[in-house]
């Protein structure tokens, strides 16, 4: 028998075509589809596996542009920051936007502010002229293809690690607080060569850039929107914001850009959910929940912070530190959050180059780490068939699936009266500690009744698991 060896080029052209089919098949087995409200559980999402998916995770300022208080400091390491997500087991973030140039963080009130220089933009700085920066004016009509670049790369790799991205289309809070904001904006007739003006009834604010009132800027602002949903189509990971804590005068102008992005989708191969995030300062949850948004974020209203609100399925409700604290949160929050059946994230200060550089960070630790074991756990169970139920155990704090199981917090006592009555069979019961990242087997229950059962660790701020036995 003779052998015959391939030619080397005619070898790695082979090769190389394995790879490639390889590498492509291994991403269409981590192509589910699009997130869409689950019809079974619609307090939270899934996709093509029908599965329910809880979103839990952080954000930071600067993960997309960058903001530099000096010209020599390094670049956002986004490659870093994902390995550093993963390093939590978290799954989302919020992309931010920011549309201001120059942000001076003295309205945060920082202890020791700085000036931060904001970039890129998504439209071309090409002049002819300066801007109030003394850099090139902006072309309201073309794009700097660098931020939508950058856009792209960073939405692909997220989808490379499993991460869920929200795009934030529009920032509100820095036009409406941050000094001589307007100025900074590229909607300032003297930053830009289009005539464009935001400041509509001659404030000085310009927060009729958020609303219905210039046509122009709307016009603007949509071919913005439609240049970001072309892009990024594609991509499963993907969901929308329209506007981080815009002024409740933008309500109409939000429900305009939500139902604007929801039709122009319908035309394309994938559709994704579009969220409403509260609107700062005086807004109201019930404007979110009556807006056309899959999904929102609310303010402290309702109890959101402490004893949060059962999750009623009106909405895929993402609760964030960052509309409820500002910089904050707490370990008993994730939880409770958790067991009410919302989904949430957390505002963090990350490395301090932006805000909260002399923060004490004993607090966020445990809060980072519980947002994981959130999400531990809701791969663990079977969280698809799971509701929110604040009568079946005495700490309020239960989701289950009656007669089959039940997942409950424990933030203050460390035993718990759970009412089993009329389920028959055993359950396995298992404890868990966050604190100290430890499971303890716990003993067989018995259904029929109502029990009480206790903790065996010394501390409170405990989870406890029961699962049907179904080996007998």
């Amino acid at each position: 028998m003779k052998y015959c060896r391939l030619k080397p080029s005619i070898s790695w052209v082979i090769l190389l075509f394995f790879i490639s089919c390889t590498s492509i098949q291994e991403q269409k087995e981590k192509n589910h589809g699009p997130l869409r409200v689950s019809e079974i559980n619609p307090r939270y999402f899934t996709d093509d596996r029908g599965e329910a998916i809880y979103l839990t995770g952080s954000h930071t300022w600067n993960n997309l542009v960058e903001m530099k208080s000096t010209v020599d400091q390094k670049d956002f390491d986004y490659p870093g920051h994902l390995k550093w997500m993963m390093k939590y087991n978290f799954n989302f973030m919020r992309l931010w936007a920011w549309e201001i140039i120059n942000w001076d963080t003295s309205a945060n009130r920082e202890d020791d502010s700085q000036n931060l220089t904001v970039y890129p933009h998504p439209w071309a700085r090409s002049g002819p002229g300066n801007a109030i920066d003394g850099k090139p004016k902006f072309d309201l009509t073309k794009f700097d293809e660098t931020y939508f670049n950058r856009l792209k790369e960073r939405i692909e790799l997220a989808g490379q690690y499993e991460i869920y991205v929200s795009i934030m289309f529009f920032e509100g809070w820095a036009l409406q607080f941050s000094p001589n904001a307007y100025e900074n904006h590229p909607f300032h007739p003297d930053n830009n060569i289009n005539g464009i003006s935001g400041d509509i009834d001659g404030d000085g604010k310009a927060l009729e850039i958020h609303s219905l009132e210039n046509g122009d800027i709307l016009t603007i602002q949509k071919a913005y929107v439609k240049k970001i949903i072309d892009l990024v189509n594609e991509f499963d990971n993907v969901l929308y914001e329209i506007s981080n804590e815009n002024h409740p005068q933008s309500t109409d102008w939000q429900y305009e850009m939500i139902n604007f992005i929801k039709e122009y989708e319908q035309n394309l191969p994938k559709q994704h959910p579009v969220g409403m995030t509260f609107q700062y300062k005086g807004g109201s949850n019930e404007t979110l929940f009556d807006s056309p948004a899959d999904w929102i974020s609310p303010n402290p209203e309702g109890g959101y912070r402490d004893n949060p609100p059962v999750g009623d399925g009106r909405k895929v409700i993402i609760t964030d530190t960052d509309h409820l604290w500002g910089i904050g949160g707490n370990e008993p929050w994730v939880w409770k959050s958790f067991f009410r059946g919302l989904n949430p994230i957390f505002m963090d200060p990350y490395d301090g180059k932006v805000l909260a550089k002399h923060l004490n960070s004993d607090w966020v630790e445990p809060l980072r780490k519980s947002l994981g074991y959130t999400r531990q756990f809701a791969n663990r169970i079977e969280l698809i068939s799971m509701k929110p139920d604040t009568v079946l155990a005495s700490s309020a704090y239960c989701l289950a699936n009656i007669g089959n199981e039940y997942l409950i917090y424990l933030p203050k006592d460390k035993t718990v009266e759970i009412d089993l009555s009329g389920i028959t069979g055993d359950f396995v019961s298992e404890w868990f500690n966050p604190r100290k990242d430890e499971f303890i087997g716990g003993k067989a229950i018995k259904g029929g009744s109502k029990i009480f059962v206790t903790s065996p660790f010394d501390t409170v701020n405990v989870i406890l698991h029961l699962l049907k036995n179904d080996e007998k």
